[in-house]
């Protein structure tokens, strides 16, 4: 392994420029010597460097073991470019005449800091491994934007006040026959020409035994990769829809588990696509009789003594803390929704009578809610479940926005209102319409400014808006049929 030894390997790393600048603690290198041993001692390859960008796609580049140490001593180069793009891979922000949004003209570097506790082997290409990383300038200070700092300076506020968070996941998601690839070079666009598709499964049968027997080789070959990268499922199920699944996990701390929605999602993409199968966590396909996807964040409120804080009192009413929690969730609904529902197509989901919710409220137990309460007397399991974001939506984000949102509602004393049992027939507020909207509540509110900044609102409102307004150029099949027999 180049210049290094096992035996030198702590002095090497620590005479690094990450352990310099303080961006790996002594806690890290010796979690660094344990990764670069384990490679040293496997029939590991190549590592693929990653980071989670600002829409929770994994970038990076590929290394060779031998270069691995390496990785610990200065990090990974990568332009800072990635970090400034819609979600059709378009650099939305002047790199070359200005200022953009905080990184020197001329699409310069960013440094990959590798985090050990996130290597992985992946048990479908065993002689490939994972690391994700955290973007950082090149002297080492903190992007206010990048994906891992953002939950982090969450999950440290949160623990300034003595709490904890733990979330659950619950996310369904389509796997579809691939009829075409089209590969052909008219389909080579920016955003790429979408493959053509057929269903495994007919759906509208949820639940249904048959189905899932039909598809258990499938199934267990993503529940076995899943658990082979730590992951822990809990249980997998025939959703409604056509070509529909759910899996879910057991609860654990924001971090890890954003780590694992991206593994989750990344990893049943690939293993898919090597099986010919196209698996997508769009929450909305444009095909006939196609079903929305949503995804149900489950989260407990702990204190450090692991006393659950979401637990109902005796005669079953809520706590304090989990009725301020609630109420700066549905205080903040609107605002949040560019981070829990961060594209075009995942406002499409919020109809009524579809076991999505389309309102700003809670109930105690209806899955037409936007917030569900599972709380009880004694019940160590006692949550809610928040129902608004898609599938599709960066974990890290997303998981920040529940943590600022439920923590300034503690901040300020709110108190939940009363539990809505008839979601779809009542009068309140409603969820933002479309990506539009969104970007405007976000905008406007204090919350995200005063939290992480105007650097930060201003430059995922710029993205955004760049998605929205190419969605709103486009002519759409709609006003093809509408307008053009007629006029």
């Amino acid at each position: 392994m180049d210049k290094l030894t096992l035996s030198n390997t702590t002095d090497i790393l620590r005479d690094g420029s990450l352990y310099a600048q303080g961006l790996l603690r002594s806690v890290d290198i010796e979690r660094a010597e344990e990764c670069i041993t384990t490679v040293s001692k496997s029939q590991i390859e190549t590592i693929r460097v990653l980071f989670a960008d600002q829409h929770g796609l994994l970038r990076g580049k590929t290394i060779v073991a031998e270069a691995f140490p390496s990785l610990f001593m200065s990090g990974m180069k990568v332009p800072n470019t990635l970090l400034l793009k819609d979600i059709s891979h378009r650099t939305v922000f002047p790199v070359w005449s200005e200022d953009s949004v905080g990184f020197p003209a001329g699409a310069g570097d960013i440094v990959l800091v590798p985090e050990p506790s996130t290597y992985r082997v992946l048990p479908w290409s065993a002689h490939s491994a994972w690391i994700f990383c955290t973007p950082v300038n090149k002297d080492g200070s903190r992007i206010p934007y990048a994906s891992r700092s953002v939950l982090q300076y969450a999950i440290d506020r949160l623990s300034s006040i003595n709490r904890q968070l733990r979330v659950g996941l619950e996310v369904e998601f389509c796997i579809f026959a691939i009829t075409d690839e089209r590969l052909d070079h008219s389909n080579a666009c920016m955003p790429a020409s979408p493959v053509t598709t057929r269903n495994l499964l007919h759906g509208y049968q949820l639940l249904t035994e048959q189905l899932y027997d039909r598809v258990e080789p499938l199934m267990d070959d993503l529940r076995r990769n899943a658990n082979a990268l730590g992951l822990n499922v809990r249980s997998i199920e025939i959703e409604m829809g056509p070509s529909q699944f759910e899996f879910t996990f057991n609860a654990t701390d924001p971090m890890s588990h954003a780590d694992n929605m991206v593994m989750f999602r990344t990893m049943v993409k690939e293993v898919c696509a090597r099986k010919g199968l196209h698996a997508t966590f769009m929450s909305k396909p444009h095909l006939p009789n196609a079903a929305a996807s949503g995804w149900h964040v489950h989260q407990s409120l702990f204190d450090k003594s692991e006393n659950n804080l979401m637990m109902s009192k005796a005669d079953g009413t809520l706590t304090e803390i989990a009725s301020a929690w609630i109420a700066g969730l549905l205080e903040h609904a609107k605002a949040s929704c560019l981070l829990t529902t961060p594209t075009v197509n995942g406002y499409k989901r919020y109809k009524p009578h579809q076991l999505a919710p389309d309102r700003i409220l809670w109930a105690q137990d209806n899955r037409g809610a936007m917030v569900r309460g599972l709380m009880a007397p004694n019940d160590p399991t006692s949550r809610i479940e928040n129902r608004v974001a898609e599938p599709a939506a960066n974990p890290y984000y997303l998981f920040a926005s529940q943590i600022f949102s439920g923590l300034d509602g503690i901040n300020h004393g709110r108190t939940a209102p009363a539990p809505i049992e008839t979601p779809y027939m009542s009068d309140v507020e409603r969820l933002p319409a479309n990506l539009q909207e969104a970007i405007k509540f976000f905008e406007s509110s204090n919350l995200y400014s005063e939290a992480l900044g105007t650097k930060f609102v201003t430059y995922l409102a710029q993205i955004k808006r760049a998605e929205w307004e190419r969605y709103h150029s486009t002519v759409s099949q709609w006003e093809h049929y509408e307008y053009f027999s007629l006029l």
